[in-house]
């Protein structure tokens, strides 16, 4: 036996010691941070690969943000990549490869296309993808005959406002206005199809200015993977369907398996960024950034709906677990991802001043609106169901998208589940947590005397509490109204 003489602490065991600051405002503090290769998050924030936590709706919202998305694994390869690609078309500069329809189609099959795509403007093209025209939902709404071509309510080619491939934003801005319209299809020489600009597009870009989004204008988004063989496979798909960043997604990291996949990752995709983990120990950060590993997750049992600590006995305390990785991080210029534990923009910056360059969290936004998580009402109020993956239901959802079959009920009996199900209460939008959440990361940070998140890692001084010291730290001594 070895019993190792350091203890472990967690976020309430310490509190970070204010210091001189020259910052004057919260606004003058920059969380801007790098995740992996080129990356840069304005927050940094990662919302969870759970299937309770982050779907279409959350990567788009947490990439308006400023943060990233990682989409869950426990789906069909093939509704993870659509999932990638709606993500891709929900915002860009232009629309690269906008949805087209045959002039023959039936206005009945366009509508079924629009809502299919989550698209308002289809455009009209032949077989060899010469603009025809182009269709909006106002044209196919109440559109009497729902079997008649396409072609008979679209606005045709010699109506349209187009311009050339390449057209500049600032100047596509200008021909919206001018001829006020919404979309301004672009076409090469030889009048075929090459993208799409749009009004609401640009709308957006300026309403998010500080939105992740790749060299395309499009808001970046992550894809988790398993490390079975079939996994590459799955990591292939997500490439093709142009993800950022893919995910190794495993609860204990610090495995063959593991460093194997990333190894293959690289090697087959070395221009995309993986992110590998779990891990808790300086080691296995070590073991997994010597893989080719871009950026590494921290976190054992640290997760509020984790048990695994409990099942297993195993874990390290994540605040200790988050600064020895980040040693390690810091030496060979890789960032570590804190995961699990944090509770409260308080837990964000002390995850940030231990040493990682993002949080990503999981239960904290599954009670937002974007959450896949089943809304439910207990005793009048509103919660979501969030579970953690490794939970009986995940386990049993996991082998059904494995198998692609439903999983007998004896098998159910097998599992030893290591995260439990549970709801959290309803928080309203995303961006709101997002914004009360960085909010309390700038001040944390100003108290601290850093303005960015590498001075925070410079200046920071941590001072263990007592339980009394803990208690002295929340509210007291009144009643709450």
């Amino acid at each position: 036996m070895k019993l190792l003489p350091e203890i472990g602490l967690t976020f309430d065991d310490v509190l970070l010691v204010p210091k001189y600051s020259s910052v004057h405002s919260r606004s003058a503090v920059d969380t801007s941070t790098r995740i992996v290769g080129d990356i840069r998050l304005a927050i940094p924030v990662i919302s969870a690969n759970m299937d309770t936590v982050t779907e279409v709706q959350m990567a788009i919202s947490v990439a308006q943000a400023g943060g990233i998305g990682i989409l869950h694994r426990f789906m069909s390869l093939e509704r993870q990549s659509e999932m990638v690609r709606q993500v891709k078309r929900s915002e860009s500069f232009v629309v690269e490869h906008p949805i087209t329809v045959s002039p023959n189609a039936t206005v009945e099959q366009a509508r079924a296309k629009m809502v299919e795509t989550r698209i308002g403007g289809l455009v009209v093209t032949d077989d060899d993808g010469h603009l025809l025209g182009m269709l909006t939902p106002r044209d196919v709404l109440f559109a009497p005959d729902v079997l008649a071509p396409i072609s008979t309510v679209m606005t045709s080619r010699d109506q349209l406002v187009i311009a050339a491939a390449g057209e500049p934003l600032s100047a596509a801005r200008v021909t919206l206005h001018d001829h006020r319209i919404e979309k301004l299809p672009l076409v090469d020489d030889d009048d075929h199809v090459v993208g799409l600009i749009t009004a609401q597009d640009i709308v957006k870009v300026q309403e998010h200015p500080h939105a992740t989004k790749d060299q395309k204008g499009r808001f970046r988004v992550g894809g988790a993977i398993g490390v079975k063989p079939d996994d590459l496979k799955r990591a292939s798909a997500l490439v093709e369907s142009e993800v950022d960043i893919l995910v190794v997604d495993v609860a204990h990291g610090h495995l063959d398996l593991v460093i194997e996949m990333v190894k293959r990752l690289k090697a087959n995709f070395p221009t995309i960024g993986v992110i590998a983990g779990n891990v808790a120990t300086r080691q296995g950060a070590r073991d997994l950034v010597k893989a080719g590993a871009d950026a590494v997750k921290v976190g054992v049992g640290s997760g509020s709906i984790c048990i695994t600590r409990q099942v297993t006995g195993v874990g390290v305390p994540q605040l200790t677990a988050v600064s020895e990785a980040a040693e390690v991080g810091n030496e060979l210029g890789v960032p570590i991802i804190a995961d699990g534990g944090i509770r409260n923009s308080g837990d964000i910056t002390k995850a940030l001043a231990a040493g990682s360059s993002a949080v990503m969290l999981g239960s904290l936004l599954a009670g937002t609106d974007e959450s896949p998580g089943a809304a439910v009402i207990r005793n009048g109020r509103r919660f979501k169901v969030v579970r953690g993956m490794a939970s009986l239901t995940a386990n049993i959802a996991r082998k059904e998208v494995e198998k692609q079959q439903n999983v007998e009920p004896e098998v159910w009996e097998e599992v030893i589940p290591e995260g439990v199900e549970a709801v959290v209460p309803y928080r309203g939008s995303v961006a709101d947590i997002l914004h009360q959440l960085i909010g309390g990361l700038r001040s944390g940070m100003s108290y601290c005397g850093s303005s960015t998140i590498e001075e925070l890692w410079e200046s920071a001084e941590f001072i263990r509490i007592t339980k009394a010291g803990k208690e002295e730290s929340g509210v007291h001594d009144v009643n709450l109204l």
